[in-house]
């Protein structure tokens, strides 16, 4: 199991609360069989890999899977030649199975939509990784992007606080598209209040959302107090534009 140091905070009425997890932040604690898509940038991999471990240790188990591509880690409860049968097998043995297929040396991509329908029948949650950042800490979706299943039941959109203070160009995937929706220059830096605004946009953050699913901002770095600080304040103006749950997270890995 990974190491990771969690500190998690729930935003209510101008205040950040601590959170024991990050499934009771997200008002996951007592939803059963949740279907989690996480898209954005700047800590993806880690948020899911925090949400598996809760409901491992927690004595429950847990599917992880994507629609783009993700990281293959020699672990054993990765599995690159997905059935039904194996994935069972997995999840005995190990509480969590993360599935895709083989793609580029390192990495591995969606499972076909006959498994995807297996899966909705095990009656569990599943995680999906649902958007590729290049490991930058911001993204602004392209027209195909993020990759969401109809049948998600929450969406977690990233966002990493580490972006703040930077040229869009060196910290935004599709950074045009980031400037053009901004209406910034590339050269420009992003602010709190852009960080904002692309939390709540249809265009950005709460691009191909279904929309009955469950919208979370995650505001992850916020490693030490001047990142808590601009957090606060991203959620007072998140909070100012609409009813958005929002989480500022820092996952450290050891």
């Amino acid at each position: 199991m990974w190491n990771i140091i969690e500190m998690l905070y729930l935003y209510r009425k101008n205040k950040l609360f601590k959170a024991p997890t990050l499934r009771d932040a997200a008002g996951l604690t007592g939803v059963k069989c949740p279907v989690v898509s996480v898209a954005g940038a700047g800590g993806k991999t880690t948020t899911i890999r925090c949400l598996a471990r809760e409901y491992v240790r927690a004595g429950g188990q847990v599917v992880v899977t994507t629609t783009t591509h993700m990281r293959m880690e020699e672990l054993p409860w990765f599995l690159l030649e997905p059935t039904a049968d194996a994935i069972r097998e997995k999840l005995s043995r190990y509480g969590q199975v993360w599935t895709g297929l083989p793609a580029e040396p390192g990495k591995m991509k969606g499972i076909p939509e006959q498994l995807f329908k297996e899966l909705w029948k095990q009656k569990l949650p599943v995680l999906i990784e649902a958007d590729g950042a290049k490991c930058l800490p911001l993204k602004v979706p392209a027209e195909h992007e993020p990759v969401i299943p109809d049948k998600t039941t929450h969406v977690f959109y990233v966002f990493g606080l580490d972006a703040v203070g930077c040229r869009i160009a060196d910290v935004c995937f599709r950074y045009e598209r980031a400037a053009d929706l901004l209406d910034k220059n590339i050269t420009d830096c992003i602010t709190a209040h852009d960080i904002a605004f692309l939390a709540c946009s249809e265009q950005a953050g709460r691009k191909g959302c279904p929309a009955d699913a469950e919208y979370t901002v995650v505001l992850n770095k916020a490693d030490d107090k001047a990142r808590m600080d601009t957090a606060l304040a991203i959620c007072k103006m998140i909070e100012s534009m609409g009813d958005t749950r929002v989480i500022v997270s820092n996952h450290k890995e050891t």
